[in-house]
């Protein structure tokens, strides 16, 4: 049974609904799942997981939430050479820009992007939730 960390950082509610929603996916492929906020995960649990969905929204001019996601993440880049990730948040602005300066800082780590991308403007609808779903089963 493969593990799988879901790790997201959400400030609306959106981006943690889009975390459960990667967890259900990953779950119902049989993986034991962890399902943690940004403060609860650091560079020295990524090395007990088998693969990991991180998901955070867009914020001020296409970046990164900056007071908890990023220096968590920017802590656990070191450790992603290799790793099987995923990548997922919501926006309120702008064309998706974050994501992909996210996906591009990710290859250069080394890590693996195992599916697309799943990002959604605000809240979720149905179509969001099963990409969401099927990212998290990609992972397991």
């Amino acid at each position: 049974m493969r593990k799988i960390a879901v790790v997201y950082w959400s400030g609306t509610g959106n981006t943690e609904a889009m975390a459960a929603a990667v967890a259900d996916g990953a779950r119902s492929k049989g993986a034991d799942v962890s399902l943690l906020t940004a403060a609860e995960f650091g560079a020295d649990r990524v090395a007990d997981f088998d693969a990991i969905a991180f998901g955070c929204p867009a914020m001020g001019s296409e970046v990164l939430e900056e007071s908890e996601f990023e220096p968590m993440f920017s802590d656990c880049e070191c450790k992603l050479g290799g790793k099987q990730i995923a990548l997922f948040g919501s926006y309120g602005w702008g064309d998706g820009e974050w994501m992909r300066s996210w996906e591009e800082t990710c290859e250069k780590d080394g890590a693996l992007l195992v599916c697309d991308s799943v990002i959604c403007n605000e809240a979720p609808d149905s179509d969001a939730v099963r990409q969401c779903q099927a990212l998290g089963a990609s992972l397991a």
